[in-house]
């Protein structure tokens, strides 16, 4: 009845894991979160995935259009993915951290090879946040300077230093005092920067565009003319795309879109084929210098590890020889122009529909829409949600090898959802467009 149930629930039904499993989150590990999931639609248990598609532990399907925030460029279980995997783990897992790592020297020579500019050496690390924290620690050690510049509403992680470079109080203000010399600017504000430059500072940080922050893209220009602001005052610039890179925008990666190289380049979600976690920060050869001397001064006991490596190269082989990136742009031009279509019928729900590549952002007029719409959409079997620091915005980042066909199906759930959601709050007080 049950094909997916665990043996010994099935005499027990199908609510007895899920409950159980709400209870473990409500007792051992995050009852606001717990609550949190329910109230979204989303009270079930992930069991299995393939490609585009989530089966939920009753074996209902979902598209999976969130895609782990950029994680799942290449979807649920990749088979070459996995087959490397495999075959690594049957062969050694984890690094001795003594010898020679094959995988690990491969990687990197691979990440050389398809970064641009003169991006030579990368570090690999376990996560974004810890990549982003070498990235900053590899410009305070490069330049001998402490002051990083970073955008309002940017996102580079949780971990002290990449979150004293990002941009939403309500994750900030609990851990204050955080790390020193870290200064905010308007995204999108060239004078701002150059105000904010003094002889102190060692990097201006900035996400191509901003994810978290509601999926922003740049000014025109911007980007480019803090290029030239940092290679004229010998500051360094980090490039964080974590969730930008590796295909998401219809380019290899976002600098690409703005013919801009960066001094270190910051990676992780999709690096990982969607089968392991893995980071990296790669730099210049003049920026790696300042690791000469001490070789020893930024490690990691699992970054870099066999098992992720073997992931990262297979998911790049994939990513290459399928040429991800560009059926990337050419579907993220048709999901865009269908969902402005769409938007023109709800122009009270809707404000706007933005994005790059299958990188999009829909901006509602209220957040109370997107509490309505994100579980509406998980019952017509689409996987949705907000971007963490503007709720009014709903992101659509699926699998870059998602179908034509299973676009158009997010698209008549939308629509059906929009409508359902406008009946509901046709009932009730008006909503005012807020922040």
């Amino acid at each position: 009845m049950f094909p997916l149930l665990p043996k010994k629930f099935k005499t027990m039904g199908i609510d007895a894991p899920i409950m159980e499993t709400i209870e473990n989150y409500r007792n051992h590990h995050n009852p606001s979160l717990a609550r949190l999931l329910k109230l979204s639609g989303f009270n079930t248990i992930e069991w299995e995935g393939e490609g585009c598609i989530v089966r939920d532990i009753q074996g209902e399907e979902y598209i999976d259009c969130l895609g782990g925030y950029g994680v799942f460029a290449l979807g649920h279980r990749h088979p070459i993915v996995i087959e490397a995997v495999k075959e690594q783990l049957d062969r050694l897992p984890l690094s001795t951290k003594v010898f020679f790592n094959k995988p690990l020297g491969d990687l990197c020579k691979k990440l050389a090879e398809i970064t641009p500019g003169d991006l030579k050496y990368a570090f690999i690390a376990n996560s974004g946040t810890e990549a982003v924290e070498g990235a900053l620690k590899l410009a305070r050690l490069s330049t001998g300077k402490t002051q990083i510049i970073h955008a309002q509403n940017a996102f580079h992680g949780k971990t002290f230093g990449s979150l004293s470079a990002s941009g939403r109080e309500q994750y900030k203000t609990p851990f204050e005092p955080l790390l020193p010399d870290f200064l905010s600017v308007p995204f999108g504000d060239i004078a701002a920067i150059q105000k904010t430059i003094t002889a102190h500072t060692a990097a201006v940080i900035l996400e191509p565009i901003q994810g978290e922050g509601g999926i922003c893209l740049p000014p025109d220009g911007y980007l480019q003319k803090i290029r030239e602001i940092c290679t004229r005052e010998k500051i360094l610039l980090i490039l964080d795309e974590v969730q930008t890179g590796l295909g998401r925008t219809g380019k290899w990666f976002a600098c690409q879109h703005f013919n801009i190289i960066p001094d270190i380049l910051v990676l992780a979600k999709a690096l990982g084929g969607g089968v392991m976690p893995i980071g990296a920060f790669i730099g210049t050869e003049k920026v790696w210098d300042a690791f000469k001397t001490n070789p020893l001064i930024h490690t990691s006991t699992f970054g870099g590890n066999p098992l992720a490596c073997r992931a990262a190269l297979a998911a790049l082989e994939v990513m290459q020889e399928e040429n991800i990136a560009e059926k990337a742009r050419q579907k993220g031009e048709f999901f865009m122009s269908e969902l402005k279509n769409v938007a023109k019928n709800y122009p009270d729900i809707i404000q706007e529909v933005r994005g790059l590549g299958l990188m999009i952002g829909i901006e509602l007029t209220s957040p109370h829409y997107g509490g309505a719409l994100i579980p509406e959409m998980a019952k017509q079997g689409i996987l949705v949600a907000y971007t963490l620091n503007q709720p009014k915005v709903i992101r659509m980042e699926p699998p870059l090898i998602i179908k034509e066909t299973e676009i158009s199906t997010v698209l008549q759930a939308l629509s059906k959802s929009l409508e359902k959601v406008k009946q509901f709050f046709s009932k009730k007080e008006p909503i005012h467009a807020s922040n």
